[in-house]
């Protein structure tokens, strides 16, 4: 029964109309049924703090091994500087495409006077609420403005960053110690090794099973998003939703595109064995969770080099931010047009390089420590920050999604540019062993004689009386008919 239960699970998790069915009814609830919302948001935030909870220790063990296999490939040095530069690459091409496509569609001209009245309202509202103080460090030090991104990239103590759970530190820790772990002999690491690998796959196997709750979170997040966000809010914001969703979707299918040539794959085969990562990433608001999914789908279904594929992926989870590099890009054009700016060549090669600032900046941050590194490019182009936090809190959760999908579709074509010249490292189905045909032979036994027989004796029976039964049925009419010319003859006489 509970293996049903947990097949079933997980088909749904597996399955994107089942998943959007619960989104549906989470915001049928939101608005409706508040209560049933909110005790699925609590499910939802459990769910997030298990996968956080396994997945900072899978960072570190998922870097260790990609760096030691990669150690191992032809040309480490030159492919550790390739993956690095192709990732500064992807994310400033998001922002770039997101930027020139931006500029033709022009978020935030569209709106109607209602819509543009209403979210000045909720700017000017957020302005009027008095400063908001945002503390970027202790209380009892000041660090200093080239101290804070050392201490952030570069800590001084890899457990107080480990026990504060700020990936950012604890992935670059972690590939300082990959390096040195890399470096040891085979026969000194052995025993480390095989530990390492059972920490591996129980933490794959931990989030494996928490991703069976996507259906509950896509429930509670839905209904979480419109119990708490005004619907005229979001209905204001849907000009900016609409453009991000659609970048998203041309700039994912480009990566699939790669992926699908790269690969030497069907196409449909590739969307088949993405589709897992690809629905994790979108329904479970978080960065890390789809790992597990990704190194099996990358490495083992789609045939790319292991050793760079755990190596880019949770590094990539961290650094790639090629979502919210087209997130601040858009952000930023709406605010402009929303306060009618008029933007000249200077200020668009601002709002691409501001953006690829903050989308490196806000590495390892949660969503909505995200959204206030929009105001690096906002400050950038002399535009009210508070705008960020009064608009794009409200939807943050819905844009959530789509940009760890885009970062994750991003770390997929990166992985297949890297690993060209490897060999496929593609796991085959097992071989189905082909025997030769033989004859059917019916074996009965004594039993089964006995059965046939008594059978075939009822069948016989059941025929003869058929028999009897329609001879007398056609016998009848016969005589019905012969009774009255009897009885005529008898008259005449």
């Amino acid at each position: 029964m509970e293996q049903a239960d947990m097949g079933f699970l997980t088909r749904m998790s597996h399955s994107l109309f089942a998943l959007l069915l619960c989104m549906a009814a989470g915001g049928l609830a939101g608005v409706y049924l508040p209560v049933a919302g909110d005790v699925a948001y609590a499910v939802a935030q459990v769910y997030l703090s298990i996968v956080s909870m396994a997945a900072i220790p899978l960072l570190v063990v998922a870097t260790f091994f990609g760096l030691r296999q990669t150690m191992g490939l032809p040309f480490p040095g030159r492919r550790i500087l390739m993956i690095a530069g192709l990732a500064l690459l992807l994310v400033t091409s998001c922002a770039a495409i997101g930027l020139a496509l931006g500029w033709v569609n022009a978020p935030g001209t569209q709106l109607d006077a209602a819509s543009r009245e209403h979210l000045g309202e909720l700017v000017q509202r957020a302005g009027d609420g008095g400063d908001i103080e945002m503390r970027l460090h202790e209380s009892g030090t000041q660090a200093t403005p080239i101290e804070r991104p050392r201490a952030t990239l570069l800590p001084d103590n890899f457990f107080r960053v480990l026990a504060e759970g700020r990936s950012l530190g604890i992935l670059s820790c972690a590939l300082l110690f990959g390096l040195a772990f890399a470096a040891l002999a085979r026969t000194q690491h052995t025993a480390l090794n095989h530990m390492f690998e059972g920490i591996y796959r129980t933490l794959e196997l931990i989030i494996a099973r928490a991703n069976i709750l996507l259906p509950v979170v896509a429930f509670g997040m839905s209904a979480h998003v419109l119990s708490q966000t005004d619907a005229v809010t979001i209905r204001a914001m849907s000009g900016f939703l609409l453009h991000f969703v659609v970048l998203v979707a041309l700039l994912g299918t480009a990566a699939i595109a790669v992926i699908h040539r790269r690969g030497n794959q069907p196409l449909a085969e590739v969307l088949q064995h993405l589709k897992t990562p690809m629905l994790v990433s979108l329904m479970s608001s978080s960065t890390t969770a789809s790992i597990p999914h990704t190194i099996e789908a990358m490495s083992a279904r789609l045939g790319f080099s292991r050793g760079i594929v755990e190596l880019v992926v949770p590094t990539a989870s961290v650094f790639l931010r090629a979502g919210s590099a087209l997130y601040y890009v858009l952000a930023a054009l709406f605010v402009a047009n929303l306060y009618d700016r008029t933007l000249v060549p200077a200020d668009f090669a601002t709002i691409g390089i501001g953006a690829t600032i903050a989308a490196f900046a806000s590495a390892g941050n949660n969503s909505m420590t995200n959204v206030g590194y929009a105001g690096i490019v906002l400050s950038m182009l002399q535009l009210p920050i508070e705008a960020a936090l009064a608009l794009f809190l409200a939807i943050d959760l819905i844009c959530e999604g789509p940009r760890n999908l885009l970062t994750l579709l991003a770390t997929c074509a990166l992985i297949s540019v890297v690993s060209a010249g490897l060999p496929s490292e593609r796991v085959a189905a097992p071989a189905v062993e082909v025997k030769p045909a033989q004859p059917l032979r019916f074996v009965f036994a004594r039993g089964h004689v006995a059965l046939l027989a008594g059978c075939s004796v009822l069948a016989s029976v059941l025929i003869m009386l058929m028999g009897i039964a329609v001879g007398v049925r056609q016998a009848q009419p016969a005589a019905v008919h012969a009774s009255p010319a009897t009885a005529n003859t008898g008259i005449s006489r």
